[in-house]
């Protein structure tokens, strides 16, 4: 391997009326300290790769609370890669030591270059890649979130064949690596769902370009008005369900994924007797910085 990890294991969940179904969650925010969750399913080939072409640098991209920017500069950290992170939010430049995120990938070496949102938009362009080609020399890209062939195929081993009991397979979905991997190693009478962190239609055809069968469908109601947005419900619930399941939940991905999975079992969504498993996919250094936020709204916080 790549760097010491841990293994994931299945936990069930409390569930005050099962409605005749039963509820695991697949721990793989357990895998490693920082580098966990999906995060490392998505990082392992690609890190390999850049690692046998002979890259000696490593740049992504990402925003103010990025679990992708976090993990990204702790495994260079760890195999000696510098990395450069590219921050969407010219403002941000000098709030690094106020942003638990930022302030983690530098404290692992991380280098950024901040541009504005606009710009930020033209990242995949042939000039703004140019420009960075210029700026920083050489270097192994890794698109937002991860997401490219490599990454599907770490995320492709997330299932095990233990995970063959199961009916559905559920998890977030922010850029649809993830996902796909799930859905390009599911085995017959499985069907992975999908909770958007996002609006948006845009998933549905990101997916299909991975995706090697037609065995899945996005649930689209409970993205909570958008990315990284949340409510005084959702916190409420994230704290509860860590209080009965001893189970800390990141607010912007899993913590949506379980408040729907949750709802649709109480609204009979799923077949009798179906035993579901939902992906812990990680993203709990996130917590802080949207601590942060709820506290300069005096909203409650995440416990």
């Amino acid at each position: 391997m790549i760097f010491k990890f841990g293994h994931s294991i299945n936990q069930q969940i409390n569930l005050p009326d099962n409605k005749g179904v039963e509820l695991f969650i697949k721990r793989e925010d357990e895998i490693h300290p920082f580098i966990s969750g999906n995060k490392y399913r998505k990082l392992k080939y690609n890190l390999l790769e850049a690692k046998k072409e002979g890259f000696k640098t490593l740049l992504t991209f990402g925003g103010a609370f990025s679990n992708h920017i976090a993990a990204v500069a702790s495994a260079g950290n760890l195999l000696g890669f510098k990395t450069i992170g590219v921050i969407r939010g010219e403002e941000l430049e000098d709030k690094i030591f106020d942003n638990d995120t930022l302030s983690f990938a530098k404290q692992n070496g991380m280098q950024f270059k901040f541009v504005s949102r606009d710009a930020y938009r033209d990242k995949t362009s042939e000039t703004f890649l140019k420009m960075l080609k210029e700026t920083f020399d050489d270097f192994y890209l890794i698109p937002e979130g991860g997401t490219n062939a490599l990454a599907i195929k770490g995320c492709e081993e997330i299932l095990t064949e233990a995970d063959s009991v199961y009916d559905y397979i559920c998890c977030a979905v922010g850029t649809g690596g993830t996902i796909s991997g799930l859905i390009n190693c599911l085995k017959p009478g499985q069907q992975v769902l999908g909770f958007p962190a996002l609006k948006g239609d845009f998933l549905q055809q990101d997916i299909s370009k991975f995706a090697t069968n037609t065995c899945w469908g996005l649930i689209t109601d409970y993205h909570f008005g958008g990315y990284a947005k949340i409510n005084e419900e959702l916190v409420a619930f994230i704290n509860q369900f860590k209080k009965l399941n001893n189970i800390p939940l990141d607010p912007v991905y899993t913590g949506k994924m379980m408040f729907g999975i949750l709802d649709l079992i109480d609204k009979g969504y799923f077949k009798k007797d179906s035993k579901i498993l939902a992906i812990h996919t990680g993203g709990l250094q996130g917590i802080k910085g949207m601590n942060a936020v709820l506290k300069n709204k005096k909203l409650s916080i995440i416990e």
